[in-house]
């Protein structure tokens, strides 16, 4: 599909620069020509001058035809040696123009055909990847309460056990619906910035995560500057919520989870650090995308659906910030959001 739109588009280029050629083309021809009538006209008059000075008849002689001619025979020829070095010049520009043309424009053609095919391959991607996740939970409930009604009798409290087995599964399929939702409306968000104090809305999103932290005996440490930052906070405390959350779910039990922020250049920095395994070289350039589990490493000891990153990325987005993944020097994961200080 994308292949044949490439050979149109670059058919497409290629039509404009011959148009554009053949155009230059002739007007050059037509320039040359008339150019070359008006020498042709100049000179004639000239040696007619000059025959009326050397042989006219004020001096007593006839004028002579040969002269004239013979040099106007010459002069002629020569102009039109040099009219077919100019028109054997132009075509050969014009067959040129068709080659590197032609290249070019396949080649141009490809680039601008790039953002696209790059956006329909991740389409097709995320579709497949989706439908594979909600089909997981799916297919479990049914295989489990199918061996379930196969029993002959059950007790109310295995009863109990499947249906709240069940819930488990509705939930995991509720918070994916939910995730996809909020990418959608993030990616087609216009927010309303506003300046914050950065080191309150760190400690406010620390205060909401306290009881999850403390159950996965996660300790904080953090350095934050303090700041005025440009932003929506809401959106935001859901970032720092979920880079919060990664750090802890892939760092050591009883580890600490490292946070600092400095200013610098009119941006204001803030990493978080686990002290877990890090993320593969092979993966960090796919880490934000929907859906994409990377590393056993580090994706076995947690459950989700690989939402969580690329939801941040697109809320960093929203607020016109960044934010990029990275392997620290001292050990583990780091992720970095720079965001705009507020004036």
């Amino acid at each position: 599909m994308f292949h044949s739109a490439r050979l149109k588009l670059t058919a497409f280029y290629l039509g404009i620069l011959l148009c554009f050629s053949l155009t230059l083309t002739i007007g050059v021809r037509m320039l040359a020509t008339h150019e070359y009538g008006r020498s042709d006209d100049a000179q004639r008059s000239e040696v007619r001058d000059l025959e009326q000075d050397f042989f006219g008849v004020s001096q007593g002689f006839l004028v002579p035809a040969d002269p004239q001619d013979k040099f106007m025979s010459v002069q002629q020829n020569q102009n039109e040696l040099v009219r077919r070095h100019l028109n054997e010049g132009l075509v050969l520009l014009n067959l040129c123009a068709l080659v590197i043309g032609g290249v070019l424009s396949y080649w141009y053609a490809g680039r601008t055909l790039k953002p696209i095919i790059d956006a329909h391959d991740a389409q097709k991607r995320f579709a497949s990847d989706a439908s594979h996740e909600l089909r997981t939970p799916l297919a479990n409930m049914q295989l489990e309460n199918e061996v379930f009604l196969r029993q002959k009798s059950f007790t109310e409290n295995e009863a109990r056990q499947q249906i709240a087995s069940n819930l488990e599964e509705v939930e995991r399929l509720e918070r994916l619906a939910s995730n996809l939702l909020a990418l959608t409306q993030y990616e087609n968000a216009s927010l309303e910035l506003a300046a914050m104090p950065i080191r309150a809305l760190i400690e406010d999103v620390l205060a909401h995560n306290a009881k999850a932290l403390k159950a996965k005996t996660v300790k904080i440490g953090q350095k934050v500057a303090a700041a005025k930052v440009l932003g929506h906070r809401e959106s935001l405390e859901q970032l720092f919520t979920i880079v919060l959350d990664n750090a802890a779910k892939y760092g050591p039990a009883k580890g600490t989870v490292h946070i600092s922020g400095k200013k610098s250049a009119g941006r204001y920095t803030l990493s978080i650090r686990d002290e877990g395994p890090g993320i593969a070289k092979a993966d960090l350039p796919y880490i934000f995308d929907r859906l994409y589990r990377g590393d056993k490493a580090r994706t076995t000891k947690a459950d989700g659906y690989g939402l969580g990153l690329a939801l941040a990325k697109q809320i960093a987005i929203a607020n016109q910030a960044t934010i990029t993944a990275a392997n620290a020097k001292q050990g583990g994961a780091i992720f970095t959001v720079e965001l705009e200080l507020a004036k």
